[in-house]
């Protein structure tokens, strides 16, 4: 899936920490992780608003990946920008852009899936997090013809 086929669904500043930094004068890179998650986790509250306040959500990352481009040091902000893509019947690709002071530093990714606590098994996505990715389905492909 391109990136055009993907939907900013939330925004999220998290403040670095002195203590996020590592031996080597920057954010540590198991920190990234933890600034996908803090917007991962208001995105969720946000947009499902039954799940605000919940000790355990019922979502899990089955997998995640970092692309580290220029280390975020302290002091300063981070935007992290969450983008949607890939819909399945009960994941969706999630991704991450952590940009500071108008400069792009990394980009990450998550596979989301909904699970039944209970059961610990996957479930249907809800409408909330399914809707505006549908119309991006079934946009038809560019085939580069004129009108």
């Amino acid at each position: 899936m391109s990136h055009r086929n993907r939907v900013l669904v939330h925004t999220s500043r998290v403040p670095i920490r002195w203590g996020d930094m590592d031996g080597y004068g920057h954010v540590n890179n198991t920190v990234y992780f933890r600034y996908m998650e803090q917007a991962r986790i208001e995105w969720a509250q946000a947009t499902l608003p039954e799940y605000r306040g919940m000790a355990m959500l019922p979502l899990v990352v089955v997998n995640a990946s970092c692309t580290f481009l220029v280390p975020l040091v302290y002091p300063g902000d981070v935007e992290v920008r969450m983008l949607l893509g890939e819909l399945g019947r009960s994941s969706v690709g999630s991704y991450y852009e952590l940009w500071m002071s108008g400069a792009l530093y990394a980009e990450g990714a998550a596979k989301i899936v909904w699970i039944d606590p209970a059961t610990g098994r996957p479930v249907p996505l809800p409408e909330a997090v399914s809707a505006p990715l549908r119309s991006l389905q079934h946009e038809p492909a560019s085939t580069g013809a004129g009108r």
